[in-house]
């Protein structure tokens, strides 16, 4: 029976997002970036003086890489733009789906290479529109097609082993990796199947030991996978549409969990009223933050 651990941990960010994803910590200035997707805005919190600043945005992003001290890399609906840190001013870097304008980013991670996985899906969630790519130095290559909602992109601490999964379906793949480059380098194969369970399989982090966390949506929780897929614990969260985890602070044991009030009523806000808040799990891991991304 895995063991199940009521909420200890505090809320980094009381913003009610409507869609709440794409959590990234940056080590060089003590930041907890994430993204309220369909409200089109960045969110910045400074961990130290708790000082939290929102950047309006003119497309959907959904994930942001670190490139320097200066600029950041963000995935939007509109393809790749390098956002300047000082200014906010966004210049466009790569597209990714120019000949699917109904398409949107959706989760996605730096790979220790410096690569990019980031994955797409219909804004209106239709099956099979969605894929995975591989960025790298501006080269686009596609690895996942027919994908519906890509999530739980993430690496081994060594970055040998990837993983991702597709929410519609609910079954964690694990994929082998050349480590220096982030490409695959054999199939893909089944590590968890959580098909037959409540919710849905939604971002991922890998710690330091191989471990997965895996946020599950719809369940208010945090999953604990080793990395032979046996699930470790859950940790429960007061939002049921937990959405994405990240790691704050090299080293400590601390998880910023992202969440969402999308798909909920006026009935079902007002039951779930912490739904779209940014939650810290208190509970001791050994996590890193993402590599920076190299253009």
């Amino acid at each position: 029976m895995t063991p199940v651990h009521t909420f200890d941990g505090k809320i980094l960010s009381s913003t009610l997002c409507n869609l709440g994803e794409g959590p990234s910590f940056d080590p060089d200035t003590d930041t907890l970036w994430w993204f309220d997707i369909l409200g089109k805005t960045l969110h910045e919190l400074d961990i130290a003086s708790g000082e939290k600043r929102a950047h309006a945005l003119p497309f959907m992003g959904s994930v942001l890489a670190r490139i320097d001290s200066s600029r950041q890399l963000i995935a939007s609906d509109e393809g790749l733009f390098i956002r300047d840190r000082a200014t906010g001013a966004l210049s466009p870097y790569v597209q990714l789906e120019i000949d699917k304008p109904g398409n949107r980013s959706n989760d996605g991670r730096t790979h220790p290479s410096g690569s990019l996985w980031i994955g797409t899906m219909s804004k209106r969630s239709e099956t099979g529109a969605g894929a995975i790519y591989h960025v790298a130095g501006g080269v686009v290559t596609k690895l996942v097609e027919n994908i519906s909602i890509p999530n739980s992109i993430c690496f081994s601490p060594d970055g040998s082993i990837g993983y991702y999964v597709d929410t519609r379906v609910n079954r964690l793949m694990s994929v082998p990796l050349n480590p220096a480059t982030g490409l695959p380098v054999g199939e893909a194969t089944l590590l968890v199947d959580t098909s037959g369970e409540p919710g849905g399989m939604d971002g991922s982090v890998c710690d330091l030991d191989g471990h997965i966390w895996n946020a599950r949506w719809g369940a208010g929780a945090v999953d604990e996978y080793d990395t032979s897929g046996r699930r470790l614990a859950r940790h429960l969260l007061p939002a049921k549409n937990t959405s994405c985890p990240v790691f704050v602070l090299e080293g400590a044991g601390r998880l910023a969990v992202t969440s969402a009030w999308e798909g909920l009523d006026e009935a079902g806000r007002a039951a779930d009223p912490l739904a779209g808040a940014l939650f810290e799990l208190d509970i001791p891991i050994r996590g890193a933050a993402d590599p920076t991304y190299r253009l």
